[in-house]
């Protein structure tokens, strides 16, 4: 690929580019020719991602092909992506833009990374149909440290918030001991002169009390709530934590687990539309949490759980930051990270399936 501004004219490569940027990166430009798919990894509204191969290098990759995008939202999503890479001297922790490629027949644009490996999502699908145990705290707390070490690069180097932080959307790569944020499609600078958007924005289950709330302004701590919600999710062996229908009642599945806000936790709160007109299922909810019995002693330690309720906070100004989280007493040991490989999982099926059945003939 040939490293220039994008593949529309410069001045809309540059129109392309986060707002605010302080230094303005490239993004190699190159053709869809140079590629062959292999197969499809995943697909959703925006479209799908495919694994190809370089025929020039043999490189393996991911290309994300969005057909009904305009070139200048995919050249924004890799400019964001060059950006959250670059930060902070590097970000191990985000997937890596190859750059983009035309395609010659449609003239549609397509964003080129890395290739990782599978999704949290999948790994955590994969174990627990193994039947696997859960996962340990070691093995929860270097997934953490890896996530948060890469969320501060990117909140407080790169100025950007990612607004769609969920297992989907994390990679896990290396050999199953490195996890990596994708998809920025979502994502916004922070060092924007101009006021993101407040519409709400993420996956439900995902989303943060404030964004739910309709708050009129919102910061990367929405991120950090979100990465609270994916721990939760790894000690639960992939089952979500808060799973709601709408966004009121994801506010109530929240509530009935960390309590109803009252004017000495968030005062805010109170005067929102959600509060003052009598929801019924608020009027009958605990007013303290029970965090602490879903995630007892047996499953997270006290320090553990300190973090985790100190991102799954509802007061986004008492919420835990990605840096503050880090200084826990928690990561003062870090061990390696090796989650189970798709491939163990798939050789353990057949000798469970063998377990089953003789003990069906007994």
């Amino acid at each position: 690929m040939a490293a220039v501004a994008g593949a529309e004219p410069a001045n809309a490569a540059a129109a392309a580019q986060p707002s605010g940027a302080r230094k303005r990166r490239r993004v190699a430009f190159g053709s869809a020719d140079q590629y062959e798919e292999m197969g499809r990894l995943g697909e959703g509204s925006f479209g799908a991602v495919v694994k190809a191969r370089n025929s020039d290098t043999g490189q393996e990759v991911a290309i994300k092909h969005l057909p009904n995008a305009t070139q200048s939202a995919v050249l924004r999503e890799a400019f964001f992506l060059v950006d959250a890479c670059s930060s902070g001297g590097g970000n191990p922790f985000v997937v890596a833009c190859q750059g983009v490629v035309l395609d010659p027949t449609t003239l549609a644009l397509s964003l080129v990374m890395e290739y990782v490996g599978p999704s949290l999502s999948d790994a955590l699908r994969h174990h627990r149909a193994a039947r696997g145990p859960p996962l340990d705290e070691a093995t929860v707390r270097a997934a953490m440290w890896q996530l948060l070490t890469g969320a501060s690069k990117m909140h407080d180097d790169a100025q950007i918030v990612h607004r769609d932080v969920k297992p989907q959307n994390i990679l896990v790569g290396n050999d199953h001991t490195v996890l990596k944020f994708c998809d920025f499609w979502l994502a916004i600078s922070m060092s924007s002169s101009e006021p993101p958007s407040y519409e709400p924005v993420g996956t439900l289950w995902y989303q943060a009390p404030e964004l739910l709330l309709e708050k009129d302004t919102y910061d990367a701590r929405i991120d950090t709530w979100a990465l609270g919600c994916v721990m939760a999710e790894m000690i639960n062996t992939g089952r979500p934590l808060f799973r709601g229908s709408d966004d009121e009642g994801q506010l109530c599945a929240i509530f009935s687990v960390l309590g109803v806000p009252d004017d000495s936790t968030w005062p805010w709160f109170s005067s929102t539309p959600f509060a003052t007109k009598g929801v019924e299922e608020l009027q009958d909810m605990q007013r303290c949490s029970l965090l602490r019995e879903v995630f007892p002693g047996t499953k997270l330690s006290e320090e553990g759980f300190q973090v985790l309720s100190g991102l799954l906070t509802c007061n986004p100004e008492k919420r835990l930051t990605a840096a503050a989280a880090l200084k826990h007493p928690w990561f003062a040991k870090v061990d390696a990270l090796e989650l189970t490989k798709e491939e163990q999982v798939a050789a353990f099926l057949p000798k469970r399936r063998r377990i089953i059945n003789a003990l069906m003939c007994v």
